[in-house]
């Protein structure tokens, strides 16, 4: 994937994630209300994600139903692989450090990380 996702576009892939496919009205219905969007503005996110070849649509009668062409798993590798790259030099020690250094790490965190690195080193 060439091109970045925004944040406004990602809210519409997680609903494309959720359930696809899904016509414009749908998707617009399911985006959260806090976001307090107009169902052009999701056509217009919908419109540059198709753009970008991250998702796909069909014609469904006088509509069009949206689906991802790129999985969720798959996007979340890329981004965590170009934060890591950016900031911390591809390491993932120095992000953990940081995050520990600043009380980012709750009580439940650690004890996941180090049965995380306990089933590794097995």
């Amino acid at each position: 994937m060439a091109e970045r996702i925004s944040d406004a576009e990602h809210a519409v892939m997680e609903v494309l994630w959720e359930e696809s496919p899904l016509t414009a009205q749908e998707v617009s219905e399911r985006i959260p209300a806090d976001r307090d969007w107009s169902a052009n503005t999701v056509k217009t996110l919908l419109g540059r994600l198709l753009a970008k070849t991250v998702i796909a649509h069909e014609e469904d009668g006088r509509r069009y139903r949206y689906r991802p062409l790129v999985q969720r798993e798959e996007y979340v590798a890329g981004e965590s692989r170009k934060v890591m790259d950016r900031l911390f030099g591809g390491r993932l020690t120095p992000l953990v450090a940081h995050l520990a250094e600043r009380d980012e790490l709750t009580a439940q965190d650690i004890a996941e990380i180090e049965a995380l690195l306990k089933g590794l080193k097995a």
